[in-house]
């Protein structure tokens, strides 16, 4: 009994493994069916490839399976309903988001692109050479990179009155002058000053300023002297010396603003010739009048009938000691060059006696202290400190009044 015991155990536990067997076999070749059912896909994730395989029927599906959320702006290959297809590659690229100010403007973007200028074409945005970018056109875009643009204006600069415009992005007149291989003088004047800040309504000016030395000959004039003469008849003139002009030699230093002379300054001067006045006589010689006979009373009267007040009309002219030649001592003994205001009258001692002081009208209080070869009579010369005084006296009819 306990052998057969023994048999029917044997049996039962071989059939029990036999069943494990079979169930093992039929799960495994379960599974081998199902992966032999599912579909391979290549996923590049943002240039990162991995494969999977899947029994998902839409990318949707399959994205959500490995954990990929696909958001608004990322680009994608596939439309996320499109079916999963054995062997198919599915590109995914995640938006990173760009912030564009131009002018001091931001603006938002999202782009897939790699590089600014890709990103630039991709959303139209377009700049000139002359714009400011603050990223080169091969920089790589990152999240949340910020792009900075200044856009250039138009600047007028006028370089020596010759008109330039000129594009600029700001900065100051001197940061603009050198990027435009502007140079500048010491002495070039610009307006606005050149820490000044250029702005769209700036207008450069550049005054350029230049100096020059220059030599000139130039004449001197001659000057022409009159002299009294009193053997020549009142009226006739003779030349007593011919007048030559002098020389000298001038240096100029001269300063020109855009090619026009603005200023002339004499630096250094050399006469090389001296001038020679020109003269001139000047006839004072009175016609001979026959005498009046009542001069030739007067003549006959005492001294003191002639300190009694009476007054005479004579004809005047006028007389100076500053006149080359003259002595400027007159006949009584004054020095009238030391005294040039001296008033003092030539006469007729026949008429007014020496030393007689009268009063002339228009001349005021004087004392005869002088004679002349051509005073004779009724006739005077008043005496004036100069040249001018006496051209300006002339010859005039006066009273005269003795007083002593």
């Amino acid at each position: 009994m306990k052998i057969f015991h023994k048999l029917m155990l044997a049996s039962k536990a071989k059939m029990v493994l036999s069943s494990i067997g079979v169930l093992a076999l039929v799960l495994f070749t379960s599974l081998l069916v199902v992966e032999a059912t599912k579909k391979e896909v290549i996923i590049v994730d943002n240039g990162e490839e991995q494969v999977v395989n899947t029994h998902k029927n839409t990318v949707a599906e399959l994205f959500s399976e490995v954990g990929i959320a696909v958001g608004a702006h990322d680009d994608l290959s596939h439309e996320e309903e499109a079916p999963i297809e054995n062997g198919m590659t599915i590109d995914y690229k995640t938006a990173k988001q760009v912030t564009v100010s131009i002018d001091g403007k931001p603006e938002s973007f999202y782009t897939t692109e790699d590089t600014v200028l890709a990103f630039l074409k991709q959303q139209d945005l377009t700049f000139s050479q002359y714009d400011e970018v603050s990223h080169e056109d091969g920089a790589f875009i990152e999240d949340g990179m910020e792009i900075d643009v200044k856009q250039a204006f138009d600047v007028t600069v006028v370089d020596g009155g010759k008109e330039l415009t000129i594009p600029a992005t700001g900065g100051t007149v001197e940061e603009l002058l050198e990027e435009n291989d502007i140079e500048l003088n010491n002495a070039d004047k610009v307006k606005p000053a050149l820490d000044k800040k250029v702005k769209k309504d700036t207008t450069v000016d550049i005054v350029r300023v230049t100096t020059e030395t220059v030599e000139k000959e130039e004449a001197v004039a001659f000057e022409t002297e009159k002299q009294k003469d009193s053997t020549l008849q009142k009226g006739e003139e003779k030349v007593i010396t011919q007048g030559e002009d002098g020389q000298v030699v001038k240096k100029y230093k001269i300063t020109k603003e855009n090619g026009e002379e603005v200023s002339r300054e004499i630096i250094e001067e050399e006469v090389t010739k001296e001038s020679k006045n020109h003269v001139v006589a000047i006839g004072t010689k009175e016609p001979v009048q026959e005498a009046d006979p009542g001069l030739v009373t007067l003549a006959n009267k005492s001294e003191e009938s002639q300190s009694s007040g009476e007054t005479l009309t004579v004809t005047a002219s006028a007389f100076t000691a500053s006149c080359s030649g003259c002595s400027g001592v007159t006949t009584t003994g004054i020095n009238l060059k030391a005294n040039p205001d001296q008033k003092v009258i030539a006469v007729d001692p026949n008429v007014i006696p020496l030393g007689t002081k009268v009063w002339v009208e228009g001349y005021g209080e004087a004392v005869a202290g002088d004679t002349g070869g051509a005073i004779r009579g009724n006739r005077i010369d008043v005496h004036v400190p100069n040249q001018g005084a006496a051209y300006d006296w002339g010859v005039r009819t006066v009273q005269v009044k003795i007083i002593d």
